[in-house]
């Protein structure tokens, strides 16, 4: 069943790294700050960031959350020892039922959770792994955000929701035509989310704060205030979710902060599964149908 989709995918510079081709790596040796294409908006990827000895490593999870991310987390954290782990963010939402299903995998590693883009800058000591603040969390990555026991979000981050729509009918909500089992898979899968978010310690004002932008509407972007007022945010200090490199004139910490405006729109919901390196479709709705590149069929939402 096809996933619902919300927002536009971006194209990007068809460029990917060795090192980005699979879903298990040890190390980003292409994640420069100007690489252009935009992997949060292929399907997710997981790459462990080791930046021995200088700091604790963490979880670098970037794109769109497809029927596929569940097992391929599975398979990456097959063999480590990801308890307490610090997930990095940089996705523009996915499907909804695998989100919340990968999102308890998170929790039932007391995973922390913060938004931010992996970076890899070339020093005199070698290669130094770091974390950039300017970076994207959208649609069901903010209830991704949700899943950490300790979650921190940098004031130059972009945490933004949207409804949860039927993905076949994302691109022109309006004019599509909707039957009952549509209507039924919808508000079961909104049934889904808030029980979800109950689950994770999270308010109701996020699901209010969703649910109020349709799919033709530009994506809210949460205020600080509202990223307190929903629960998505239980720190202020950068420390307590990740420790960067140290004595390093090139690192760029989480912790420096200069806010930016907003761009594009972010997608949610499920996506449909795309062969990388072609970009995945973000989608709208909880379980839609056909996993990921299916045909669609009425099917649940996501």
């Amino acid at each position: 069943m096809l996933p619902v989709v919300r927002g536009r995918a971006f194209l990007g510079t068809l460029a990917l790294c060795l090192t980005l081709s699979g879903i298990m790596a040890t190390r980003v040796g292409c994640a420069q700050a100007g690489v252009t294409l935009e992997e949060r908006k292929l399907p997710m990827r997981f790459l462990w960031i080791d930046c021995e000895p200088n700091c604790h490593g963490w979880v670098s999870a970037v794109g769109i959350v497809t029927a596929d991310s569940p097992n391929d987390f599975d398979e990456f954290a097959r063999g480590r020892d990801l308890e307490g782990a610090t997930l990095v963010l940089d996705s523009s939402g996915g499907s909804v039922n695998d989100s919340i299903a990968l999102g308890r995998r998170f929790r039932a590693l007391s995973m922390r959770t913060t938004v931010g883009n992996t970076v890899e800058t070339h020093t005199a000591r070698g290669e130094r792994a770091s974390v950039a603040p300017e970076a994207y969390c959208e649609s069901m990555c903010v209830f991704l955000l949700l899943s950490g026991k300790t979650r921190y979000v940098p004031e130059s981050a972009h945490v933004r929701v949207h409804q949860i729509w039927m993905g076949d009918r994302a691109d022109d909500a309006k004019a599509a035509s909707y039957t009952a089992q549509d209507l039924m898979i919808v508000e079961r899968d909104i049934g889904r989310l808030a029980k979800y978010t109950y689950d994770m310690g999270g308010a109701g004002d996020l699901l209010l704060l969703s649910l109020n932008v349709p799919p033709w509407e530009d994506l809210h972007e949460l205020s600080l205030a509202e990223l307190h007022l929903t629960h998505l945010v239980t720190t202020d200090k950068v420390a307590d979710v990740l420790t960067q490199p140290v004595n390093s004139a090139t690192s760029i910490p989480v912790a420096e902060l200069s806010q930016k405006p907003t761009q594009d729109r972010f997608t949610s919901g499920a996506a449909e599964t795309v062969a990388a390196p072609q970009l995945a479709k973000s989608t709208k709705t909880a379980e839609a149908t056909v996993p990921t590149g299916g045909v669609a069929a009425p099917a649940p939402a996501q």
